[in-house]
């Protein structure tokens, strides 16, 4: 028996392979994941939860482990994961997928969302923001309303998301909603449709169609502003499927 935070397209692979041995109760976010999962048999518990909630569900079901496949950004999840294993005694491990090496004059690096939100406000131009709904409040606070700055943002299609750039203020011919993922010629026609001069994204890694997102924005010239994963020392951390299972089968 296991937990599982589940918090990205290849945690639900992962999940789906760990299942076929173990009792997985997977920890998601919102009720499309839920769904998803439960629909390969998987046991879900939809909502954020402390450190304390989690072990309490680990200790209630009796789980051997805790499998940290959250987002690679989701560091207040990580943080609880791992105080939680503390608590129930049991072994925490991580899944995280690989990183992508990019090289282009076109790129600037930062390591925060306000860093990414000060560098777009010196540039101006159409802004096209990827990183989701989270964060969103950083970059209208820096963006909207400057002159010769347009912000265009693109998110999940969820009423909540929508409530929020209402409350934000961004007009809603500046907002994309639309659900991923997305292909390389999809993101070409958005970036052309909305004359695109600039790209705010995360590195989430490869399967987070983050390549995507940025050769596509290179091929047409568009610079692009990078967010770096935040710096975490996770204890157990795998980047393959096997070396997980290798790690749970020893234990």
């Amino acid at each position: 028996m296991m937990f599982f935070l589940a918090g990205t397209s290849d945690a639900r692979a992962l999940a789906v392979r760990l299942n076929n041995h173990h009792d997985v109760l997977a920890t998601v976010v919102t009720d499309s994941a839920a769904a998803s999962l439960q629909a390969e048999g998987i046991a879900t518990h939809v909502g954020r939860l402390t450190a304390e909630e989690m072990a309490e569900k680990v200790t209630a079901r009796g789980d051997k482990i805790i499998v940290d496949a959250s987002h690679p950004y989701a560091e207040e999840a990580s943080k609880n994961a791992q105080q939680a294993a503390q608590l129930a005694g049991v072994p925490y491990c991580r899944y995280e997928r690989m990183s992508e090496d990019y090289e282009s004059d076109l790129i600037t690096v930062v390591e925060t969302y306000e860093e990414a939100a000060l560098e777009a406000k010196k540039r101006k131009g159409n802004v096209m923001l990827l990183t989701g709904s989270k964060t969103l409040q950083i970059f209208t606070k820096h963006l909207l309303g400057e002159e010769e700055i347009t912000l265009i943002a693109r998110m999940l299609p969820r009423i909540d998301n929508m409530e929020k750039c209402e409350a934000l203020g961004l007009p809603q011919k500046q907002i994309i909603a639309m659900q991923g993922p997305f292909t390389a010629e999809l993101n070409t026609a958005l970036y052309k449709q909305y004359d695109t001069t600039l790209m705010i994204t995360k590195e989430s890694g490869k399967v987070g169609s983050v390549d995507e997102k940025i050769t596509t924005a290179l091929a047409l010239g568009i610079e692009v502003i990078l967010i770096a994963r935040p710096k975490m020392d996770y204890p157990n951390m795998f980047r393959n499927f096997d070396d997980i299972e290798q790690f749970i089968g020893g234990i």
